[in-house]
């Protein structure tokens, strides 16, 4: 049985990459400090370029949230494979901090950002894809936003 690739897997998936997002701030998108990759946080770009909005609980069910969360995961890939040529350079997920745009009475957060954790482990598989985590919810998100996500991965 051959193991595949990150690369491989994601081709196997069939997803498409939405454009890696530009700042609209000033920070920077990832930074490589050693063998760390830190991502900031992204929001859930589709591949017109054009951002989901919505608020889970109001605007947008709980099912289109987690959605929405994969394609945050996306995003997030797409800036690792814009800026780094490729997804077998990451080794493994350390931390995923996801941030859910919800009403006050939403309690489901963790499903949620199971869009975007999902679709890690089925990249890196579920020894180096799933890492540490948070699932939080906020009153509001920039844009409105449902979903931003920032992550912390080790390079090979």
């Amino acid at each position: 049985m051959k193991i595949l690739t990150a690369d491989q897997c994601f081709e196997q998936l069939g997803f498409t990459l939405p454009p890696a997002p530009k700042p609209l701030g000033v920070y920077k998108p990832y930074l490589i400090d050693g063998k760390y990759l830190y991502i900031s946080g992204h929001g859930p770009v589709q591949n017109d370029k054009s951002l989901i909005i919505g608020r889970i609980g109001d605007t947008i069910s709980q099912e289109d949230g987690k959605l929405a969360a994969r394609q945050v995961g996306l995003t997030i890939l797409s800036t690792i494979k814009t800026n780094l040529g490729s997804l077998d350079k990451v080794k493994r997920v350390i931390k995923v901090l996801g941030m859910v745009n919800c009403m006050p009475d939403f309690e489901k957060h963790p499903f949620i950002i199971n869009g975007c954790s999902e679709l890690f482990a089925q990249i890196w598989g579920e020894e180096n894809g799933i890492g540490t985590r948070s699932a939080v919810g906020f009153g509001s998100l920039p844009d409105n936003i449902p979903v931003e996500i920032e992550a912390l991965m080790e390079l090979w």
